[in-house]
């Protein structure tokens, strides 16, 4: 049985966006919230889980982190107020 892979974006306190990939992003965040997750999260404490996007595969989960990534904060922002599949 496959694994199901998402992206999430997390805003952080200070105002910045930062995106992952994760199978279950509720533990993945929790590790972010007590500063065991990423290395930028323990610098800049989560504040909340803006959105979670489901993917089929890491492959494919890989690409659309890559690809928000490279969005600015503001862009990052109106993706997060979309409706999934929108």
């Amino acid at each position: 049985m496959a694994m199901s892979w998402y992206v999430y974006l997390i805003e952080c306190r200070d105002g910045s966006i930062y995106t992952g990939i994760a199978v279950d992003v509720q533990a993945r965040y929790a590790a972010h919230v007590l500063g065991k997750g990423a290395r930028y999260t323990r610098s800049h404490p989560p504040k909340r889980l803006l959105k979670v996007v489901a993917c089929a595969d890491r492959s494919e989960a890989t690409k659309t982190e890559y690809a928000l990534k490279r969005l600015s904060a503001a862009a990052k922002r109106a993706f997060c107020r979309k409706p999934a599949g929108g």
